[in-house]
């Protein structure tokens, strides 16, 4: 499992060889520090803390600062722990030069915040009649049960859409640019312009589609 911490700078396109494009999201990846490591022996799991984004000492707390100035770091905005990141030593600088074009990863960010938003946008309902006096074109209609007197709790209804931690697989990274550390991965990204994205290898078997966007059957 390997991985690191990136800024989401946007999205753009690429002119492939037979005059197609293809859309894909600029992540600038890392420069990411090893804060410290996890260890089998001495905590019960190895895993990595990595830091990215250099920021004032006046930033961050006393005992933040004391973990820095122990690894011998500048003080960093953001650390992360990778589970089962190995081979690596306290103090290293990690770059997006770790993937390559082809590898599949999954990105971890926080989605877009849509405020408050009703049953159709928010749950993809489908809206009543519009005819013959309905009153009930974007309600989500009966919510209780025959006899209970009350909602069950965990019914679909309106409420906060987005702002959330999420996960999304199987991305695939089209280029890499070494020399101004940026990750060109294939498609759209969850979050906004400027959001923190953690990029980690994907360790799930994922299903290839074909020509007609059914499975394959083949995983990668």
């Amino acid at each position: 499992m390997k991985g690191l911490l990136a800024k989401k700078l946007g999205m753009t396109q690429l002119f492939n060889p037979d005059g197609t494009t293809t859309a894909v999201t600029v992540l600038e990846a890392g420069p990411c520090h090893v804060l410290g490591l996890r260890t089998a022996e001495k905590d019960g799991y190895a895993a990595a803390r990595i830091a990215f984004d250099v920021v004032a000492e006046r930033k961050l707390s006393k005992g933040e600062l004391g973990e820095f100035k122990k690894a011998k770091l500048e003080p960093h905005r953001h650390v992360v722990e990778i589970r089962g990141y190995e081979g690596l030593e306290s103090g290293q600088e990690l770059k997006a030069e770790i993937f390559a074009a082809g590898e599949i990863v999954d990105v971890t960010s926080h989605s877009k915040g849509k405020g408050f938003q009703g049953l159709i946008k928010r749950h993809k309902f489908s809206r009543g009649p519009e005819s013959h006096g309905s009153m009930n074109v974007r309600q989500p209609g009966a919510i209780g049960s025959t006899d209970s007197a009350r909602v069950f709790k965990g019914l679909k209804m309106s409420g906060q859409m987005g702002n959330v931690r999420t996960t999304a697989r199987a991305y695939k990274v089209v280029r890499v640019d070494a020399e101004r550390n940026l990750l060109l991965l294939k498609g759209g990204v969850p979050g906004a312009r400027g959001a923190l994205v953690l990029v980690r290898q994907s360790t799930k078997p994922v299903k290839v589609k074909g020509p007609s966007g059914k499975p394959t059957g083949r995983k990668v």
